[in-house]
């Protein structure tokens, strides 16, 4: 079972910075790689995605904050976050789409909670 390792959530107060990094277990070839985010009773939203090719596409909120990379040899996709405000308050997941088919995979989800 392909788990995708999350981590780098946490407590922080309005305008810090946070980085989430994602790493599957196993190597795959990964198409598209994207963060999701769940807020407090809202429904999951993408915020950040990254094809193969490195283009990239981001929730109109986040844009000039947030900035999204992979690494196409470790398989791995961070997340880095500045100028982070109250509203991105959220529990963020990974999720990645392996190149060639359907399949994909979602992490566990880490918490990132904005407040002074």
């Amino acid at each position: 079972q392909v788990q995708l390792a999350e981590s780098g959530g946490g407590l922080v107060q309005p305008g810090g910075s946070l980085r989430l990094p994602c790493a599957p277990s196993a190597i795959f070839s990964i198409d598209h790689m994207r963060w999701y985010r769940q807020p407090p009773g809202n429904e999951r939203e993408l915020v950040a995605a990254i094809t193969q090719d490195g283009n990239t596409n981001y929730l109109n909120s986040v844009k000039g904050r947030f900035t999204i990379s992979r690494d196409n040899v470790k398989n791995t996709v961070d997340l880095q976050m500045n100028n982070l405000k109250p509203a991105d308050t959220a529990v963020y997941y990974c999720y990645v789409k392996l190149a060639g088919g359907p399949t994909e995979y979602w992490g566990q989800g880490t918490q990132v909670t904005v407040s002074s």
